[in-house]
């Protein structure tokens, strides 16, 4: 079985910075992808940004574009992300996903489809 922890969550001011952390534990597996989602109470989870675990190339909701930098520690198995200048529009649930199958582009990681495991999810909540 494998697991995904998120943690790093919490309540920030706008403006401020929350880095998350995303660690697998369980029996090893080998990953194409992790992707970052976020949802708000009452509406669909969408999308935040997603990186390539061996190439390290990424990809980002225009949303986080500019603010939000996903990364990957191969050796801890463990991923990041940083999140700056944090509006209080990002306030959400983030969840962590990893991803066994190959997808012919990294754009295709911004769906929900190729995720195989799923974390608990963290609040982070923005206040103005």
């Amino acid at each position: 079985q494998v697991q995904l922890g998120e943690s790093g969550g919490g309540s920030v001011q706008a403006g401020g910075s929350v880095r998350l952390s995303c660690a697998a534990s369980g029996r090893s597996f080998s990953r194409y992808a992790m992707g970052w989602f976020r949802q708000v109470r009452g509406k669909e989870r969408e999308f935040v940004a997603a990186i390539l675990w061996i190439e390290g190339h990424t990809y980002y909701d225009d949303s986080a574009k500019g603010r939000f930098t996903i990364s990957r520690d191969n050796a801890k198995n463990t991923g990041y992300l940083q999140m700056n200048s944090l509006k209080p529009e990002d306030t959400a649930v983030y969840y962590c996903a990893a991803a066994t199958r190959f997808r012919p582009r990294i754009s295709d990681y911004g769906l929900e489809s190729p995720y195989d495991y799923w974390g608990q999810g963290t609040q982070v909540t923005v206040s103005p």
